[in-house]
């Protein structure tokens, strides 16, 4: 009988750019057994100090952080797409094996519509600011469009990686064919009109993509589509079945950030939501620890922090002390 599975992998490039070389450890099962969790664990651990691993980042993926990514500790509820969910026992594991919290990503919720499908209003101030940098000379704001998919993508990679690649040391710069590929995957559930970006003198500068949550309507197959299932796919969709939204990425150059650029986006996706009266709440995810900025952006929303995922890190060689990612930075 299978009791549990574990991989381990390294990323070279991203190995490079730590204090001493990190390795990986993902895709987590166990049943409720200390030891069977500790095994695993050391086979996992093992593995990686025979390719010269110092250190381990735990449970992540081979994707980049924005899904499939951390352990679940606060909020099991309802998760959307890509956000991983496990037993609440498994923090228990991790934590008595000796893993430590490196950073936190949140989840944010934010209601769009009440009970009677009213439209929430949106926040006073953050209209006046965004009102504000509407009229700016040099600023202008522009939503997806699929006929023009290849320059939107183009300035998407350019604003991703600047912006990330601030933020976070170990940030891996994605490429045009990279996103291009995830779009392609989900352009049969977007809205081009949740996808929306900001320019200053007609270079990109921000933006700010939600999707509705595939789940709801990828829970009606148990897994497993097929041909036969298309048209129910296309009933679910026409029904407007997905009435939830994620965030799927987003980011604010940094000589633009606390200009009002984000409450500009935000703005525009507001104006969607009241032409699509069928959207009725909002999730806005993998907002890390390490970025008050978004926090604060979030908390101004009027959203709810309502899921805490952690990313842990465990000292192989304990030569350099443990930091948190954000005293790091």
């Amino acid at each position: 009988m299978t009791i549990g599975r574990i991989a381990a992998f390294v990323d070279r490039e991203r190995s490079a750019l730590c204090n001493q070389p990190t390795g990986g450890i993902g895709l987590f099962e166990v049943i409720e057994d200390r030891r069977a969790a500790f095994l695993l664990f050391n086979k996992g651990k093992e593995w990686l100090i025979s390719r010269g691993m110092e250190a381990i980042e735990a449970p992540i993926s081979f994707n980049e952080n924005y899904r499939d990514w951390g352990l679940l500790v606060d909020g099991f509820t309802r998760q959307g797409y890509g956000m991983p969910y496990n037993k609440k026992y498994f923090r228990d594991f991790f934590e008595e094996y000796g893993f430590r919290n490196y950073y936190e990503q949140y989840t944010y919720h934010r209601v769009i519509r009440d009970e009677k499908g009213k439209i929430i209003d949106f926040p006073e101030r953050l209209l006046r600011v965004a009102e504000w940098l509407i009229k700016r000379p040099g600023y202008s704001l522009r939503h997806f469009e699929f006929s023009s998919a290849g320059r939107f993508i183009e300035d998407l990679c350019t604003i991703y990686n600047e912006t990330w690649g601030h933020l976070k040391k170990d940030f891996t710069p994605v490429c045009p064919e990279h996103f291009n590929a995830t779009m392609q995957k989900l352009k049969f559930f977007l809205d081009q009109d949740l996808a929306w970006f900001a320019y200053y003198d007609k270079r990109p500068i921000g933006f700010f993509i939600l999707v509705p949550d595939i789940n709801q309507i990828l829970m009606h197959f148990q897994g497993k589509i097929g041909l036969r299932g298309i048209p129910k796919l296309y009933y679910y969709k026409l029904n407007h079945e997905m009435n939830r939204l994620q965030s799927l990425a987003g980011g604010i150059h940094p000589q633009h950030q606390n200009r009002g650029v984000e409450a500009a986006l935000f703005y525009r996706l507001y104006q969607t939501f009241i032409k699509k009266p069928w959207y009725r709440e909002l999730e806005i995810g993998w907002i890390g620890d390490y970025n008050p900025k978004m926090l604060a952006t979030c908390e101004a929303l009027g959203a709810i922090k309502v899921k805490t995922h952690i990313t842990y890190k465990f000292l192989i060689n304990e030569i350099i002390p443990f930091r948190r990612y954000k005293d790091e930075m």
